[in-house]
């Protein structure tokens, strides 16, 4: 496995004859709310409002904090929105015949590549909105820093991460093509387009729609 600096990523830097199968960037809303959790942040300066209104010794008191708060809320919200935007923006997603890259970084873009040959296990997990997230364990001898790959990485997988697909739309279809292309880097049949599964020693490669 490399980690590669270059000033861009694109299909004429894959091996000569190495076919893409897939590319693509995170859905910047759905890593909005699940990268940097905009719904928690939201869900506690909400919290925070209704208590320092609820505290305050007098009704214009309690107004005036709470729309204090509201504010920073939303100038919380806004720039945790801005940093999904540039982050989905700066981040592509490569799936190729032989393996699978991962952009990553706004300011000092990094390009790990990691061969199908390294990789011991995948996963798809399908989320409400169509989007979702692909995650690939990797081999023992192979580790890569949680903080390199955020916020490309499985989350709260701190001791042994994973890097991942994340807020991908159609994640399904993704881990599908996927699968099969782990499957045929094995050397087995591909496996049913919404299961496909491949063993490459043990534990065995799995992808699998989640809905």
């Amino acid at each position: 496995m490399r980690a590669f600096n270059l000033e861009k990523l694109l299909p004429a830097d894959i091996p000569p004859g190495e076919r893409v199968l897939w590319f693509g960037r995170p859905e910047p809303t759905s890593l909005w709310r699940r990268a940097y959790r905009a719904d928690w942040v939201g869900a506690w300066f909400i919290v925070m409002t209704l208590w320092n209104f609820a505290t305050s010794d007098s009704p214009f008191a309690g107004l005036v904090s709470a729309l204090r708060t509201l504010g920073l809320g939303a100038s919380a919200l806004a720039i945790l929105g801005l940093l999904a935007w540039a982050s989905a923006r700066t981040t592509l997603y490569v799936v190729t015949e032989q393996r699978l890259v991962v952009k990553t970084g706004i300011a000092l873009p990094l390009f790990i590549n990691v061969p199908y040959k390294q990789i011991l296990s995948a996963n798809v997990s399908a989320y409400g909105d169509g989007t979702g997230i692909v995650t690939v364990g990797l081999t023992n001898e192979q580790r890569i820093p949680y903080l390199v790959l955020w916020p490309s990485a499985r989350p709260l997988r701190f001791a042994r991460p994973e890097p991942a697909l994340r807020c991908i739309p159609r994640a399904a279809e993704v881990g599908a093509t996927l699968g099969r292309a782990l499957a045929k880097a094995a050397g087995q049949a591909p496996a049913p387009a919404d299961r496909a599964v491949a063993t490459l020693g043990d534990p065995s490669i799995i992808v699998a729609a989640v809905a």
